[in-house]
Formats: structure tokens, C-alpha cells, sequence
């Protein structure tokens, strides 16, 4: 087992981080930028060490820095939590140099699913569902209405390189797919450094469902039940829960089958995602596969009773896993509490937070590094916490998210507080009956 762990992040996710290590008697180092220097994560680590300034190409995104913090401190692994180099190939192939463990997927794996068109291609291979579209990245506008006349509209650009939903185009018709061509290119190119795009169906009425997965380093895969992560906004994820409303039986075992397969086909090692649209016949396709924890993993941990972060440290040590699939036992949701002005179009509001009040009660679980004037820096994403509910049913779920989110005080800077509120009241989010389209016709009141 390792005997150093430096977590390559910040705030709630490196805390998270923390509290494992702790429980499995492991030394950490955090590092921190400048602005960060009196989070939490920074108290409650063995050691930590400064590597730059808030921006995060100069501090947490600064391979070099990091990589020093590690060895001056004699790190033996470093986790890189969600986010930031959590998926860059090239951080996980300099770790490897360097003879540190890095708690993650190997370069080959990045690679292999990192790019939305070579992952499709894998997926095919294995025999995983996935939407029609394009083999490969799209080479003209022409090759595009070619492709979009054969697959038929409503047709979907996006950016092999993309995430967050940019360089992302919904066209349902020939002029709004020639309209796209150069649009989504150019924001692709200023946000990824890489115009590349691809062309897929566009799928109606989809579920946003993932599978949790987890492979060891001996070849064994199992899959750890749903999530419904279908509540977005521009791609965002603001509610996510398990099981999935949706869900059946029957088609938690098929998409427990194939997110085994997408695995296995890259001999994938670690805790990771497999993620799906599911249409309104059930039919499902692989969308992509993040090679990370997620940001939602705590609603899993909660219907299973399972520590996924220590599940990630014992495979990355060479620990096996038992290879049997876990299935959800009572109902848990998650909101992302966000530090953002709902009525104002969701504007970031950092600042300094005056009064914090978090609820509590069995069944509440709150993930979070703010405080009782703690500031929130501006130069980061504004996700501040995240409240988490376990429940023997989805409605008494709701009715426990409500209550939690009626006590959770935070003063000084705006949140999104209220509308995870008036989303536990609505009437189609508590009968189960949403899309992904759901938060595009939300009016908050």
C-alpha cells in the first residue's frame, strides 16, 4: 500500500480525497495556488505545498509543479480527483516516468476513450450499442449533409475533443448543419486547441444514464449499478440519482453488460463511467467513458455502502477486486450546490461566505471545503458543495432533499439553493417524468 498520497486538485474533491487516505492510515500532500491557501484541503492534509498562482495553467494545471510538489515531498502515488489532469494522457505517462503511481488510467486507456471518435470506434469493435453517425472525423460540410441525409435529422455535431457542451450542435435541417459547420469549429479550436468534429443521430427524448464501472489490474471488471444524470443545464449536471427513475431490471442488467464490455476492451484499470443516452423505447448508445471518478460517485457509494475513492487506492496498489456487480439497495440523490445567481441567468458569485449552516440527520451527507468565512475564489468552477440523500424510496428521497435543503444556510454570496428547492416541489420531476431537455422549459418561480 502506498505510504504518500498528493492529490493533483482542490476543494470538495481533495478533502474527499483526504478523509480516505486518513481512514486507510496513508500520509497526503496537498497542493494549493495562492488564492487557495486557506482551504480546507490545505488544513487538513499531512503537508502541503504551494504550486502557483490562481490561474490554473499556472498552478494546477502546471505538470511541472505538480510532478516537483510530488517528489520533494516523496510522494509514492498522486490522485488526481475529477477535472483539471484527471484525463490528460500526458500527465499520466510523466507520473509513470517518474516512478509514481498515478491513481488513474494509464496513457493507452486515456487515449483509447479520451477522444470521443476513436472511443466510438473501440466501442464498435466490442460490440457496445452506439448512435449512428459518422466512422471517423467529419472531412468537409458536404461529407456532413452527405452523412445527415443518410442518417436522417435531427443530427448532432460535436467536437472529438469536446466536453461541457462546446463545439456542440443540435441541426434539424441542411441550412442549420451548414450554419454549424464553421461555429462549432471555431469554438471547438478556441476551447480545445482541436476543430475536429464528428456527426451523430440526434437521439429525442434521452435519459442522461451512466454505468459505474471498476476494473482491477488482473483482468476483472464489474459494474456498480446506475445513475440518472438526466437534470442538466447546457450539459451541467445539477441533480443526479440511482437508481434512475427510468430504469428496469432488464435494462440494468443489458447496459451492466455492455459498460463491462467497453471496459474489458480497453483492459481498463481503476473506478470510471460508462455513459449512455437512452431513448424513450429504452433503446441505449454509448455516448462516451470518463477514465475518473465523477463528481456525482457519492450517490453510488450510498446505495451500495461502498467507498469508491478507497476502491480506486487498492486497485491502483494492486489490490483485486471481488468481480461481482452491485446493485442499488433504497434510493439516493445528489444536488450540486453552486455558487451562482439563479435569477441573474446563473452569473458566478464569488465572494466571502458570512454565515454557513449544513443539515444533517440520518441519511444527509454533505461534501464540501467552504466555511464560515471561508472566500470563494472567482477563478475556479463555482460548485461549492454537494448534498447528498439516502432514502428507502425515491420519494421519501425527495421529501429528505427537501428538508435538508430548507436547513442548508449559506449567507454572503448567492446559490443555487433555491432552485433545488423548487425542483424537489415539481410535480414531473417527483413522477419520474424528465429528459435532459427538462431544465429548458424550468421557469423558476
Amino acid at each position: 500500500m502506498f505510504k504518500k498520497i498528493l492529490i493533483a486538485n482542490r476543494g470538495e474533491i481533495a478533502l474527499r480525497v483526504i478523509r480516505t487516505c486518513r481512514e486507510m492510515g496513508i500520509k497526503t500532500v496537498a497542493v494549493y495556488s495562492t488564492v487557495d491557501k486557506d482551504s480546507l484541503h490545505v488544513k487538513y492534509a499531512d503537508e502541503a505545498v504551494c504550486i502557483g498562482p490562481p490561474s490554473s495553467s499556472e498552478s494546477y494545471l502546471k505538470m511541472s509543479n505538480i510532478m516537483a510538489a510530488a517528489e520533494i515531498t516523496n510522494s509514492d502515488a498522486i490522485h488526481p480527483g475529477y477535472g483539471f489532469l484527471s484525463e490528460n494522457a500526458k500527465f499520466s505517462e510523466m507520473c509513470r516516468d517518474h516512478g509514481i503511481k498515478f491513481i488513474g488510467a494509464s496513457p493507452e486507456m486515456i487515449n483509447a476513450m479520451g477522444d470521443k471518435s476513436n472511443a466510438k470506434d473501440t466501442m464498435i469493435k466490442a460490440g457496445v450499442p452506439c448512435v449512428p453517425g459518422s466512422d471517423g472525423l467529419l472531412e468537409s460540410l458536404e461529407h456532413s449533409l452527405h452523412l445527415a441525409k443518410e442518417i436522417k435529422y435531427p443530427v448532432i455535431m460535436k467536437a472529438t475533443a469536446g466536453g461541457g457542451g462546446r463545439g456542440m450542435r443540435i441541426c434539424w435541417n441542411e441550412k442549420e448543419l451548414a450554419d454549424a459547420w464553421d461555429s462549432a469549429r471555431q469554438e471547438a479550436k478556441a476551447a480545445f486547441g482541436n476543430d475536429g468534429m464528428y456527426l451523430e443521430k440526434f437521439v429525442e427524448e434521452p435519459r442522461h444514464i451512466e454505468i459505474q464501472i471498476a476494473g482491477d489490474q488482473y483482468g476483472n471488471v464489474c459494474h456498480l449499478s446506475e445513475r440518472d444524470c438526466s437534470i442538466q443545464r447546457r450539459h451541467q449536471k445539477l441533480v443526479e440519482e440511482v437508481p434512475s427513475p427510468f430504469m428496469t431490471d432488464e435494462l440494468r442488467e443489458k447496459m451492466g453488460e455492455a459498460a463491462i464490455k467497453a471496459a474489458s476492451s480497453i483492459n481498463y484499470e481503476g473506478v470510471g463511467t460508462v455513459e449512455f443516452l437512452v431513448d424513450k423505447d429504452r433503446n441505449f448508445y454509448f455516448m462516451e467513458m470518463n477514465t475518473r471518478i465523477q463528481v456525482e460517485h457519492p450517490v453510488t457509494e450510498e446505495v451500495i455502502n461502498h467507498d469508491l475513492v478507497m476502491e480506486q487506492i487498492k486497485i491502483a496498489a494492486g489490490i483485486p477486486i471481488t468481480g461481482k456487480n452491485y446493485y442499488p439497495q433504497g434510493h439516493s440523490m445528489e444536488c450540486r450546490i453552486n455558487a451562482e445567481d439563479p435569477y441573474r441567468n446563473f452569473i458566478p458569485c464569488p465572494g466571502k461566505i458570512e454565515v454557513l449552516h449544513k443539515p444533517g440527520g440520518h441519511g444527509v451527507r454533505v461534501d464540501t471545503h467552504i466555511y464560515a468565512g471561508y472566500s470563494i475564489p472567482p477563478n475556479y468552477d463555482s460548485m461549492i458543495a454537494k448534498l447528498i440523500v439516502w432514502a428507502n424510496t425515491r420519494e421519501e428521497a425527495i421529501t429528505k432533499m427537501h428538508r435538508a435543503l430548507t436547513e442548508f444556510t449559506i449567507e454572503g454570496v448567492k446559490t443555487t439553493i433555491p432552485l433545488h428547492l423548487q425542483l424537489m416541489e415539481d410535480a414531473k420531476f417527483r413522477e419520474g417524468d424528465f429528459t435532459t431537455k427538462f431544465m429548458e422549459t424550468f421557469v423558476l418561480k
